[in-house]
């Protein structure tokens, strides 16, 4: 199943039930992660697990099949996790059904850099909607996609963290921003 990019009418390739989806499990420094895609595409990234099993057991089984689908990747995400500045843009995200708004969330916090941060309320500006700082918060609670979309590194206006979806919780959310200031400082 395909659907448009409103921005660019370009099609975005979406998992349907008859796509088989790959999941590449394996330890980072920051916890387990898991990367689930269709051999082409990034469907999800999942963060800071204490072990394989809990990946495993939050995919389903049913849902995915094992395999280390894209090792250049999953190496990149294993230097990110050690503390290497790395960059992401180039991967290709297959995006879930997103409303107008959540796609330039996304589509905006994707593009903040390594090491930098902004606030809810900044991406609302940025897109068009101010006063959408807590549309922001929940599209950023909805991300499938951490760190290749960063959402942490968007915090609130006066410096306070916010919420982070991990296991780990907003301790893996300082951590992440701690470890990104340290390689950029």
């Amino acid at each position: 199943m395909t659907v448009k990019d409103p921005e660019t009418t370009r099609p975005v390739l979406m998992n349907d039930d008859q796509t088989t989806l790959l999941l590449s499990v394996f330890p980072t420094s920051l916890g387990w992660f898991g990367l689930l895609g269709d051999g082409q595409s990034v469907h999800g990234v999942e963060i800071g697990y204490p072990s394989a099993s809990s990946i495993r057991r939050r995919i389903g089984s049913a849902s995915a099949r094992e395999s280390d689908w894209n090792p250049e990747l999953r190496s990149r995400l294993e230097d990110f996790a050690a503390g290497q500045p790395t960059d992401f843009d180039d991967v290709e995200l297959a995006l879930p059904p997103l409303t107008r708004f959540r796609f330039l969330v996304m589509k905006h916090v994707r593009q903040v850099g390594y090491g930098r941060t902004t606030s809810y309320g900044e991406v609302a500006r940025k897109i068009g909607r101010p006063g959408a700082a807590r549309a922001v918060g929940s599209a950023m609670a909805n991300n499938p996609l951490p760190i290749l979309v960063p959402c942490h590194r968007v915090i609130a206006a006066s410096g306070r963290l916010g919420g982070f979806s991990a296991p780990q919780g907003t301790q893996l959310k300082r951590q992440l921003l701690e470890m990104e200031a340290a390689a950029s400082g």
